[in-house]
């Protein structure tokens, strides 16, 4: 029996074991697969963690990667830690993203199996039967030559032991976005995610009462640090939304008396605009609401208090980075706003210069035992990003003297106009500051004067008026006259990307386009 503790302890699939021991008939997640709600325990949760484990090992060897390609429904969980627990690498696919992203995702992973649900995206059947997978799962939906899902992990399948696995035993590979290129393998270790799962706990002490609302894809980090690795471990149940619908997220909100709920900004904002649903609903459950993976901008973080009556949280985190090292003081200091908290112990941060220099701003560098240990097949691109342990996160920070972090924007979003640096974050952010203003994007436009110059994407309040030369002089009177947008272009609706941010590269071919027949200097 200690052996197997030992093997549990070291091993990312057994995440929640501890929780399915002291609280098994506690529901761990709730969620309308197929149109119907479905309640699973933790206890039912356990078990079909080990089917699934005890059936994969008989076809797939540890250390071999296998793509997860489902939506927001328990069969996620139970594919993606059940392959863990059998020593796999799982490699969550975007399931937002186009043909070629989700090709070179499988063919760079060199996956062997998969386990997918067709329906959530058109290209997934062609893309795994060309790419040579053997062993193919499907979830729903079952092709002739897949095996079906609920067939293929029956109550059949024997006990299983899982394999001791060494301490860098890689247990996740998830992609990046390719927002800067091409999709990249961050390669992440078991015990790297369970000293972080470990730190968590230690820190926040999650309990069975508490019922988290996720409505972002559970394949995307602020879902799996927020919730599911983070709350599931203490006895904790998730609400999961197949996808997300602002009214809904807010009936689901009161109807299931969530205390918790993570997203990015633009959850949050879209429900906010359902003032006439909300004002009909309870939220008095709500105990925190949790915001990142995005700038978050003190407007939306206001709104969100005023409007359900909780704190907020700030987040920030990245999937090669541990992927978050930064929250609440344990001493309840409050954070202050636009801050992400402190530096959680057993990490290390430190900004650094365009020079070298160490300083109160600069770039964010990072270590710590979540670390990836690097890029999929990629050495000098890892050489390029990690230094003596240290990663260099390519984000823009400032520290306090009370030790509170804030984010300041990316390095790579700082371009010269008129020789001045202009950081897109400031401009937007001072787009925000307008009453009118709900959403904004800025990116570079090409200038004949000036090179490249500020431009704006801008969803304004319907209850508000405001044209652009009236948004323009409001920024040149209240900040830098550089970084004022020089076209503002109002829209209903910014286009978000596969994990529900927005989209700066559809912003810049949009505006591009339209901007393009008479630009303005």
């Amino acid at each position: 029996m200690l052996e197997l503790d030992r093997r549990r302890g070291n091993n990312l699939g057994y995440w929640a074991y501890s929780a399915s021991v002291r609280f098994p008939d506690q529901p761990v997640i709730l969620d309308w697969a197929d149109g119907r709600q479905r309640t699973l325990t933790h206890a039912q949760l356990e078990a079909r963690l080990d089917i699934v484990a005890s059936t994969l090992s008989k076809s797939v060897g540890v250390g071999e990667r296998i793509a997860i390609g489902i939506g927001n429904r328990a069969e996620f969980v139970e594919a993606c830690f059940g392959a863990m627990r059998a020593g796999l690498v799982t490699v969550p696919l975007n399931l937002r993203q186009g043909r070629t992203r989700i090709a070179h995702t499988l063919k760079d992973s060199g996956c062997v199996a998969a386990i997918v649900e067709l329906s959530t995206n058109a290209h997934l059947q062609e893309l795994i039967e060309d790419s040579g997978i053997g062993l193919r799962v499907a979830v729903g939906q079952v092709p002739s030559g897949w095996h079906d899902y609920t067939q293929f992990f029956n109550e059949s399948a024997a006990p299983f032991e899982p394999p001791l696995l060494q301490s860098k035993h890689p247990a996740m590979q998830p992609y990046t976005s390719g927002s800067t290129g091409t999709p990249k393998g961050v390669v992440l270790t078991h015990e790297g995610q369970m000293w972080w799962i470990n730190t968590y706990l230690s820190l926040y002490n999650p309990t069975p009462e508490e019922r988290s609302l996720v409505a972002v894809p559970l394949y995307h980090k602020n879902a799996m640090a927020g919730v599911v690795k983070a709350k599931l471990p203490g006895g904790a149940c998730m609400v999961l939304m197949p996808e997300y619908n602002p009214r809904q997220f807010l009936i689901n909100l009161s109807q299931f008396r969530c205390t918790h709920a993570t997203g990015v900004p633009t959850i949050y904002t879209l429900a906010m605009r359902e003032t006439d649903l909300m004002e009909t609903l309870d939220f008095s459950a709500l105990r925190s609401l949790t915001v990142g993976s995005a700038p978050v901008h003190y407007k939306v973080r206001r709104g969100m208090e005023q409007s359900f009556k909780c704190p907020v949280t700030e987040s920030y985190g990245l999937t090669e980075g541990g992927p978050v090292m930064f929250g609440p003081p344990t001493d309840n200091r409050p954070v202050p706003s636009g801050s992400c908290g402190v530096l959680w112990p057993g990490c290390e941060a430190k900004l650094v210069t365009a020079s070298g220099d160490t300083a109160q701003k600069g770039e964010l560098w990072v270590r710590n035992p979540g670390l990836m240990t690097g890029y999929h097949n990629l050495s000098a691109v890892t050489a390029s990003r990690m230094r003596d342990g240290w990663l260099m996160t390519g984000d823009l920070f400032e520290v306090d003297a009370d030790g509170f972090w804030y984010f300041c924007g990316r390095t790579d979003d700082m371009f010269v106009c008129g020789g001045e640096n202009i950081f897109l974050k400031e401009a937007e952010d001072l787009l925000l500051t307008h009453p009118v203003v709900l959403e904004a994007c800025v990116v570079p436009a090409e200038y004949a004067a000036k090179g490249e110059a500020p431009v704006a994407l801008v969803v304004a309040s319907p209850n508000l008026t405001v044209d652009e030369a009236g948004l323009k002089e409001f920024c040149i009177q209240h900040g830098p006259a550089c970084a004022h947008p020089r076209r503002i272009i109002f829209t209903d609706v910014l286009p978000l990307n596969g994990a529900g941010k927005v989209d700066r590269g559809r912003v810049a071919k949009e505006l591009r386009n339209i901007l393009s027949a008479a630009p303005s200097a």
